[in-house]
């Protein structure tokens, strides 16, 4: 069933037409020019929202170009002397690289820094090999660029919006409107609606950081991810981590040597503690607590006496 459709702001309605997911007659305002140029006049983006690529999908690319060459124009937005910014179409660019062509075919589209950076992350949105993770980091940049704010923000936004639909609290005007913003980003993604993604995506981000990082560089599995991040032991969890990594294992070898894995040794009280304190600053990071101003206020004050504490040891 496809998405619904919600009327989007000015801004991403440009940003949607730019990519085809409006009807022509919406997009005719939209600059644009068909042409053609050397792979030295375009350069990649000092910002950009892909941080990684599938080895063996770029191949199939990259193959495919050999073949056929480009099909789909790199979009470009235009710099100095002739010169032009990638803004979406890497894979293509990097295959086009590979191959060594000299010229491909671009559309050239008018855009400042912000709506290119919206275009390159709605295209990463529409990968077909995107896992949660990485949707989930994209859909969190399009809304921070959206609200103007940071991910910090986006996130504890959420949050405050579920709090206050649970306890029965009115939202002020201000936080109504960037709810709204981000409902009408959601509508555009097409994915999600608020309460989805708080629920099924934000959580993703409390994974242990070696799984997330190595989630977003597409070094394994979500589902792998998933088994090797319930390894309590750190340096356990490393280990079978890089395992898993160098010598590809299925999801079900992960899930035996977990099981063989030796039973953790008894921390010490003070190991604890140390952990605790770890943990609680993660969650503190990315908390809906920080949107109630009487638990703010009294994190404040424990914050005070335990560095009191730490500073009199």
């Amino acid at each position: 069933m496809p998405p619904r459709k919600t009327a989007l702001k000015p801004q991403l309605r440009n940003v949607a037409a730019i990519l085809n997911r409006e009807a022509p007659a919406e997009a005719e305002h939209v600059e644009q020019s068909s042409q053609s140029a050397s792979l030295a006049q375009i350069h990649l983006p000092t910002k950009q929202p892909r941080r990684f690529f599938d080895a063996d999908k770029l191949a199939q690319l990259i193959a495919s170009v050999k073949e056929h060459g480009i099909l789909e124009p790199l979009l470009v937005r235009p710099l100095k002397d002739g010169e032009y910014e990638l803004v979406a179409g890497e894979r293509r660019l990097r295959a086009a690289r590979e191959v060594g062509l000299k010229v491909v075919p671009i559309v050239v589209r008018e855009l400042d820094d912000r709506q290119a950076i919206q275009v390159a992350l709605i295209e990463n949105l529409q990968r077909e090999d995107l896992n949660p993770v990485e949707e989930t980091d994209a859909v969190l940049d399009l809304l921070a660029i959206s609200l103007e704010t940071t991910r910090e923000d986006v996130t504890s936004l959420f949050y405050q919006a579920h709090r206050a639909k649970h306890r029965g609290q009115e939202l002020g005007q201000n936080v109504l409107s960037q709810l709204e913003t981000v409902q009408n980003v959601m509508a555009g993604v097409g994915r999600f609606s608020i309460d989805s993604f708080r629920s099924s995506r934000l959580p993703l981000l409390n994974l242990p950081e070696d799984v997330l990082n190595a989630l977003r560089q597409g070094k394994l599995a979500y589902t792998k991810a998933q088994a090797i991040a319930r390894v309590k032991d750190k340096g356990q969890r490393s280990k079978l981590l890089k395992q898993a990594i160098a010598k590809n294992l299925s999801l079900n070898e992960i899930k035996v040597v977990i099981k063989e894995l030796a039973p953790e040794a008894e921390p010490t009280p003070e190991k604890v503690l140390v952990e605790r304190l770890g943990e609680i600053s993660k969650r503190l990071r990315k908390s809906e607590t920080w949107g109630d101003r009487k638990k703010r206020d009294r994190i404040t004050k424990l914050l005070t006496e335990l560095d009191q504490l730490t500073t009199e040891i």
